[in-house]
């Protein structure tokens, strides 16, 4: 597949199992996202992977916030559940800083770049990928896991595996609706 075609039919899947991305398909993964757009060379970005153990931990720690938020059964089954949906999960964090010339939404739009780019990266080896955000994202509990100082954004979970079902082809909507000229 070439890059115009995987961009031009990317579509996310939400039925991952192992394999999961290891060794040097990982390593280029983490390689395409380093190359997001990055004003400045901030490197606004900090990614922790989450696996074996680690989807338990996970887990629990969605528990624990949807607890803390007074959910009901519903919403605690749906957070134990929401890592075992494929083999691995990469948290994205925008990690940023006070800078004269690049704004902090700037880093954030940053580091959304590098999911897409991990994304890609998997696809493009024969993996997929869905990208998952959420309230939980901004829940104390989980951005404290994390690492997150206050300046920092969680800009979303990046679950990969091995596609369990082929992606649905969804049309893309008429470019004058999107496109205009100034």
């Amino acid at each position: 597949m070439d890059a115009l075609e995987l961009l031009l039919q990317r579509r996310s899947v939400s039925r991952l199992a192992e394999p999961a991305p290891s060794g040097e398909a990982l390593d280029n993964i983490f390689h395409a996202a380093m190359r997001a757009p990055d004003h400045g060379t901030l490197k606004p970005w900090r990614f922790i992977v989450i696996e074996g153990e680690g989807l338990k931990r996970f887990s629990q720690l969605l528990e624990s916030a949807v607890l803390a938020n007074g959910g009901d059964e519903e919403a605690l089954e749906k957070a134990r559940m929401a890592p075992f949906r494929a083999p691995q999960i990469i948290t994205i964090v925008a990690h940023c800083t006070e800078h004269p010339k690049v704004p902090i939404w700037e880093q954030v739009v940053s580091a959304g770049c590098a999911v897409q780019a991990m994304q890609m990266a998997a696809v493009a080896q024969g993996f997929g990928g869905i990208w998952r955000s959420g309230p939980l994202t901004e829940h104390e509990l989980v951005r404290e896991a994390f690492g997150c100082r206050d300046e920092d954004e969680i800009v979303g979970f990046l679950y990969l595996g091995t596609p369990q079902v082929k992606p649905v082809r969804v049309k893309a909507g008429e470019l004058g609706e999107f496109v205009g000229y100034f």
